[in-house]
């Protein structure tokens, strides 16, 4: 999935504009052709990712037998970026997952009925449309674009970032997925990387879930190599990547080199600390316990989540202390509008009382391009850090909280309609945020079930699995 992510960051930066063109001309397209009967379109992106098993081509020694027997999968991602772009959700569907596949036209023509079967058979029997037309029955999120990789594809991506480095918790000797490593830490090619990925039974308690928490896990370091290893500045690499990533996928031809640009600059901020990963709720299936099912009502729960663009937390980890936390109830805040638009601060405010910070007063300020959140002087202590407080629940990129307050044009006192007042009222630093033109909205607060908490992967997550 971060191979998607990455192509659209990597597009928004791209100088070359006629070379890439060109070099984008190149890509493998296919339609989305799911029919007119459609979940609503939210301002989110959804990426869907496949990885494909197809033995033809340069893919035969991974099966020679298997040549001209179609594809299959046993990756099924799709990569969520809410409608402000600040964050990301790599949500994984297993493999042996039973859910109801709609009506689709299967590979050869043929009409597929509906029916309850495994979630990877729509993309076996019907393809790429199929795969779209069940997720997005399952879920009501509506896909915007996929991404399908190959076997050769995905080892080419990861030889033009250099490789990726790996912690193995024991030895493993998988003659079938190709891996023979000892235990550690170890710098994977694509070869070696494609094993990594592809391991079941060597590695973790057997299942596919172990395996998709290890392929999250994989991703969030591809990611975050490209965007932070320098891949994006050197001009030779980036070529090299990108002639690699041109070969590997197959897109929607909805996808081309302007809709990346787009993409690429709405999400130029984003990094691998602001991805996460996600398995769709599960449980094990009554008639065949090989098998799982959505575990209800934490994945209705969830695709509402997403639906509604909650954002993603990780629960804290057993045995690590954590550095004192401001609340937000311990924040008291002072509201000004300096964006010109009427009734913003009334807006914003609102917003916030709901997440629980204490707003107490709300008016206008002279115009303001710039978001700013400030501390008075004699708070420079404690200021900064009841400031980072708010800073958190704005979207986009963080903002660090100044010293000085501004001159409030127009002031009241602010009554909540969505929270009742504290039984105690904080004695911290009052906050003041200004509201610039440049606004960046409020992050929706987490409404993750506790179910899921523990499944979610991102870069702090500890690689050796």
């Amino acid at each position: 999935m971060s191979v998607a992510l990455t192509i659209l960051l990597v597009a928004g930066s791209l100088g070359g504009y006629a070379y890439y063109r060109y070099l984008f001309g190149g890509l493998v397209t296919a339609p989305i052709d799911v029919g007119p009967s459609r979940p609503p379109d939210t301002g989110a992106l959804n990426v869907l990712l496949v990885g494909s098993d197809s033995r033809d081509g340069d893919n035969k020694k991974y099966g020679a037998k298997s040549q001209g027997t179609g594809e299959r999968t046993d990756t099924i991602m799709l990569l969520h970026i809410a409608p402000n772009r600040d964050n990301a959700t790599m949500i994984s569907f297993p493999r042996d997952s039973m859910v109801m596949i709609p009506q689709c036209k299967g590979r050869n023509g043929a009409v597929l009925p509906a029916g309850l079967r495994q979630i990877n058979s729509a993309f076996n029997d019907g393809g790429i449309n199929c795969t779209i037309r069940t997720l997005e029955s399952l879920t009501n999120i509506k896909i915007n674009h996929f991404v399908k990789v190959d076997f050769t594809g995905f080892k080419a991506i990861i030889d033009a970032i250099g490789g990726i480095e790996i912690c193995l918790p024991k030895p493993v000797n998988d003659p079938q997925a190709k891996l023979v490593l000892g235990a550690g830490k170890h710098v994977v090619n694509g070869e070696q990387a494609l094993g990594y990925v592809r391991t079941r039974y060597a590695l973790g308690d057997g299942s596919d879930l172990s395996r998709i928490q290890r392929q999250q896990v994989f991703l969030t370091a591809v990611l975050e190599k490209v965007t932070d290893g320098g891949l994006l500045t050197d001009p030779i690499k980036l070529n090299g990547f990108l002639q690699a990533a041109v070969q590997a996928v197959t897109v929607d031809d909805k996808l081309s080199l302007d809709r990346m640009v787009e993409i690429g600059n709405s999400v130029r901020g984003l990094t691998a600390k602001e991805l996460k990963g996600i398995t769709v709720p599960i449980e094990p299936y009554p008639a065949d316990t090989d098998r799982v099912q959505f575990a209800e009502p934490a994945a209705r729960d969830f695709f509402e989540s997403v639906r509604n663009d909650v954002e993603v937390t990780t629960s804290p980890t057993p045995g690590k202390s954590a550095a004192p936390k401001i609340e937000h109830g311990q924040v008291r805040l002072q509201v000004l509008n300096a964006s010109g638009q009427d009734g913003k601060a009334i807006q914003v405010a609102d917003a916030l009382a709901a997440q629980g910070f204490v707003v107490t007063q709300v008016g206008n300020a002279a115009p303001a391009d710039t978001t700013t959140i400030r501390y008075a002087r004699k708070d420079a202590q404690d200021g900064p850090a009841y400031g980072d407080a708010l800073a958190a629940r704005l979207s986009k990129d963080k903002r660090t909280p100044v010293e000085g307050k501004v001159k409030a044009l127009v002031s009241q006192p602010y009554e909540s309609k969505s929270a009742g007042k504290p039984a105690k009222a904080p004695d911290g630093p009052v906050i003041q945020l200004v509201i610039g033109k440049d606004w960046p909205g409020v992050r929706v607060a987490s409404a993750i079930p506790d179910s899921l908490k523990d499944k979610v992967v991102d870069s702090s997550t500890d690689p050796c699995l």
